[in-house]
């Protein structure tokens, strides 16, 4: 399976900083280890063009980033500081997105090691998340004629805010979002299906609903591809997930995904989303789960 590695585009970030930028390293050793790996599985993706960017995103949006002239009050909101590092870290991350899509409707299955920033909105970013690489990468999908239909699956803790509202009156991309209720963002936009859980949602009650969603999906939607957003925040150690997922819960949330897709012949891309666990090790293994698990998936 093809690995798309960004964790050589460092942000620099201040002392302190709550995004845990070390856990994409983390990873990819995490993996090497495991034996189920080599380093040639680890490859550097292009970064998203400006025509890429611009199929989710505002032409001005993404020559404000690109350029530097975003405001102050937009890139606090987004939560990073503006930098060339951080123009290029983005890009790649969209474009690590893109290279799993196409590697995964050759392959079966493909994963880009960081991702999943579905904060981002078509003129905006916020939540640490610049550009939002699953509508980036579904719209590319359409327009290089590889599918008509793609659906995003997302699994982190925090609703796809972004994606939702992006994609929003699309019917070719379905976007269904398995939530925190009571977690950021506080003002959510309306998914083609979104299942919001209370605040201390186990693994029976979660793995029920997701069931459930992703029957409703994937019947409706009808994808070619699926892009699949596997947060590690579900996580009941994760400081700001709020639900209470255990590692096997998480794991077999996983399984249930690949399962689903594979009884329908879909090809899966996968992102990883977020991760705030302390210690940063328990982020790293849930990530590292999931990417065994597409391992086996192929």
């Amino acid at each position: 399976m093809r690995l798309f590695y960004t964790g050589a585009f460092v942000l620099p970030l201040p002392a302190g900083h709550r995004f845990p930028m070390c856990k994409y390293a983390l990873l990819r050793e995490r993996l090497l280890a495991s034996g189920e790996f080599g380093e040639g599985d680890f490859l550097t993706p292009p970064a998203a063009t400006d025509t890429e960017l611009r199929r989710a995103h505002t032409a001005g949006y993404v020559h404000r980033v690109a350029s530097g002239e975003i405001g102050q009050a937009e890139m606090k909101r987004i939560g990073f500081p503006w930098s060339h590092e951080m123009v290029e870290r983005s890009r790649r991350s969209a474009g690590a997105t893109l290279a799993a899509c196409r590697a995964a409707l050759e392959d079966g299955c493909a994963a880009n090691l960081a991702g999943g920033t579905h904060h981002a909105h078509a003129d905006r970013g916020e939540g640490f998340c610049v550009f939002n690489d699953a509508a980036v990468a579904a719209r590319a999908m359409q327009a290089e004629g590889r599918v008509e239909r793609v659906a995003v699956i997302d699994c982190d803790v925090h609703q796809g805010n972004g994606t939702a509202s992006i994609l929003q009156g699309d019917d070719s991309i379905f976007t269904f979002s398995i939530h925190g209720a009571r977690n950021f963002p506080f003002d959510k936009a309306k998914s083609d299906l979104d299942i919001e859980l209370p605040d201390g949602t186990g693994d029976e009650d979660y793995l029920s609903a997701l069931a459930a969603g992703l029957e409703q999906s994937l019947h409706h939607s009808r994808p070619q591809l699926v892009i699949y957003l596997a947060g590690a925040d579900p996580y009941a150690g994760d400081r700001l997930g709020r639900l209470s997922l255990s590692m096997p819960g998480l794991a077999a949330r996983d399984t249930m995904v690949f399962d689903a897709c594979r009884a329908r012949g879909i090809p899966v891309a996968i992102a990883m989303a977020g991760g705030y666990a302390e210690p940063i090790e328990d982020t790293v293994a849930i990530h590292a789960a999931t990417i065994l698990a597409a391992q086996a998936y192929i």
